[in-house]
Order: structure tokens, then C-alpha cells, then sequence
């Protein structure tokens, strides 16, 4: 029994090392090379960049009072459509003091000199019927009187503008009432009734009653680097793309570069602004676009059509040459390839312009392939 407990034992001893000897033989066995091949395909090459930017109406007016004092009512509400004239709000006119009294004394002295040139007519008039006056003294009196008319009314509406901010004679054109200066969509009413407005003057530049702008003439605003800047152009097609509205998209046209950079993260960056076609709109049906939305810009700095290209993993670069390498037949089970010097133009990062060197018919090394141990 022992004995053949010892031949069972020597047997699978001298079979792990046969297993192990064979295991560690075809480990250092050399596996073929494989790598990735592709074929030069006619293609459209372009080169694109992103920019960061905003939706804004090109024109966004700020209305403001024309007189100081208390909004006693609003008539609209942001988001409302409004015409230029339309009234958006009334001011109620707390009356300085002092022109006040100005306009109470004015009122006062006009009465006087009225009173005044009435009587001195009635008195001209009598004598002319006498035929003891000239028919020139007579009309000289005529006109003083309506002079002094004329003063007493003007004097009347100072101080109604004075009190209550308009008078009966411009009641039209009141400057209570604050007017929409464009047509277009009221963006925000930034007051409440009862708040205290100032208007614009010299030393301030008064309170915004409304904000009001064109939201079918929108521009798209953003910042380009310094490296890409110098090969845009005014009149170069974009495309817009608005995340929040379900990638919206919409065509535009660059129509201004800053000629002056501004320093962002430390990296000099040119303004750029671009009209938006809102007739390009896809999928826009029921959808609002509202001032301030966050957009993406994708400009085409250059482009290749219909050109030869591969993969640019296939190009080596060498210096100032470039090379790929060109399946040229089989030895045994490894692949030939010989090296060729091709001349490359432009490149969107992933595929690259072959325009010389390389043909359809030839198929190009790749990156090498990890062959799976067995």
C-alpha cells in the first residue's frame, strides 16, 4: 500500500513540473504584432470651436420718469407685450416747496397785472368810442390785455405742473405718465407702487421704471480666445445651440469682433456678438426665448470638403515630416508594412487631410492591438 502511495505521489510531482515547463515555454514564445488598419476615405474636414455665451435683445431700453415722485400704479406686468407710447405706469408728484411757492406767487402777480390791463382797456376803449383816443393807442391796450391773459393762464398751468405734475393744457403729454419708449416684451418692472422714482438728470441718472426690449431681434454674445480670433471674420455662419430649451438650435451670423481684449483666467479674450435667425429655430414650436439664456456657439475656423483622410493616430510625426505606414504584404503570420512619407493638411483632432502620399486603395497601420493571452 505504500508503495503505491509513493508512485501516486512521484507521478503528479513529475506532472506539475511537466505542466509548469510547458507553461513558461509558450509564455516565452514571441505573439504576432497586430494593430488597427484603415483605409483613406473622402471626407469633409472641419475645424470647429465652442464658445461660452449668452441670448440678449440687441436693443434693451431702460424707461424712466421724467419728473420725481411716487408710482401710484402700474399698469403692466414683465413678460407683457407693449407699444411704443403705451402707458406702463403713473407717477404721482410730490411738489417741492419752494418752486411752490414760486409758482403760487406767479399765479398771484399775473392776476394783478390782468386786473390791471383790463381796466386800463376799459378805460381806452371808452375814449376811443369818444374818438378822444388813437385807433393805434386802442389796439396797443387790445394787446396788452391778451398778453396779460395769456400770462395768467400760463402761470395757471406752472402751478397745476407743480402740484400735480401736468396741466390741463398738456394732459395728453403728461410727464406722469411713463411711456414705453420701443415696442417690444417688458423684461422687469424693477419698482412697487408706492416706491420713490427720480428722474434723470445731471447728478444721477434716474430711477428705471421699466425694462423693455425687441425679443424677435436677439444677438448672441460671447468671448473668443486670443489663438482663434485672428482667423474669424464678420459674416461667418454659426451655429447656436441652447441647452435649457432642449438643445434648441439656431443659425447665426458673426457680425462683430471686439478690436480690443479683456483678460479672463488670466487669458487675454475678444468679444464677439452675432445676429440670431430666429426663423432657423428647430423644434421651436410653443417655445419662448427669454433674455439671458445660457448658448453655445460652434464656428467653423476652417474646412476641407471632400478630401482624403485617415485616423491622425496613424500619422507619425517626425520634425517638420509626417509618415504612416502602408500594408504591404504577409510573412508568415505578422503583417508587412513599409514606411511612406505623406504631406497632411487639416485636421479636426480626430481624422486628418492626406494630400499626397496615399491613395484609396491603401491601408494604413493604426495603433497596435493588445492580442488577449490565452
Amino acid at each position: 500500500m505504500k508503495r503505491y502511495t509513493k508512485l501516486f505521489l512521484a507521478a503528479l510531482v513529475a506532472l506539475l513540473f511537466i505542466g509548469t515547463f510547458v507553461f513558461l515555454w509558450r509564455k516565452s514564445q514571441p505573439q504576432p504584432v497586430v494593430y488597427t488598419e484603415f483605409t483613406p476615405q473622402t471626407q469633409d474636414i472641419r475645424r470647429t470651436t465652442i464658445i461660452t455665451g449668452k441670448i440678449e435683445p440687441r436693443n434693451e431700453v431702460n424707461v424712466k420718469p421724467q419728473i420725481s415722485g411716487i408710482i401710484s400704479e402700474l399698469l403692466k406686468e414683465p413678460g407683457q407685450r407693449v407699444q411704443q407710447g403705451e402707458v406702463i405706469a403713473t407717477v404721482k408728484v410730490i411738489p417741492d416747496m419752494g418752486q411752490l411757492s414760486s409758482a403760487e406767487s406767479r399765479v398771484r402777480l399775473a392776476d394783478i397785472n390782468l386786473r390791471q390791463a383790463e381796466a386800463d382797456y376799459a378805460r381806452t376803449d371808452q375814449l376811443h368810442r369818444q374818438q378822444l383816443v388813437s385807433d393805434e393807442e386802442h389796439e396797443k391796450a387790445r394787446q396788452q390785455l391778451s398778453q396779460a391773459r395769456e400770462e395768467k393762464a400760463a402761470a395757471v398751468d406752472a402751478l397745476q405742473v407743480v402740484r400735480v405734475g401736468v396741466s390741463r393744457s398738456n394732459a395728453s403729454a403728461s410727464s406722469t405718465l411713463i411711456r414705453s419708449t420701443i415696442s417690444g416684451i417688458i423684461l422687469d418692472i424693477p419698482v412697487k407702487v408706492g416706491n420713490s422714482v427720480i428722474n434723470s438728470n445731471t447728478f444721477n441718472d434716474g430711477t428705471t421704471i421699466a425694462t423693455v426690449a425687441n425679443m424677435q431681434d436677439l444677438i448672441f454674445r460671447g468671448n473668443i480666445d486670443e489663438t482663434e480670433v485672428g482667423q474669424l471674420h464678420t459674416g461667418v455662419p454659426m451655429r447656436i445651440t441652447i441647452g435649457a430649451l432642449q438643445d434648441l438650435s439656431l443659425d447665426a451670423t458673426l457680425e462683430y469682433i471686439s478690436p480690443k481684449a479683456t483678460e479672463a483666467g488670466g487669458a487675454n479674450q475678444f468679444e464677439i456678438k452675432a445676429a440670431v435667425v430666429l426663423a432657423s429655430a428647430e423644434g421651436s414650436d410653443g417655445i419662448v426665448l427669454r433674455s439671458g439664456y445660457s448658448a453655445n456657439a460652434e464656428i467653423v475656423l476652417a474646412e476641407a470638403t471632400q478630401v482624403l483622410a485617415v485616423p491622425e493616430s496613424a500619422i507619425t510625426f517626425e520634425g517638420d515630416s509626417t509618415f504612416v505606414y502602408v500594408a504591404t504584404g504577409a510573412n508568415g503570420q505578422e503583417t508587412q508594412y513599409e514606411r511612406r512619407p505623406v504631406t497632411t493638411g487639416l485636421s479636426d483632432g480626430v481624422n486628418i487631410e492626406v494630400k499626397s502620399g496615399l491613395t484609396t486603395a491603401d491601408r494604413v497601420r493604426g495603433p497596435q492591438i493588445i492580442a488577449e493571452e490565452k
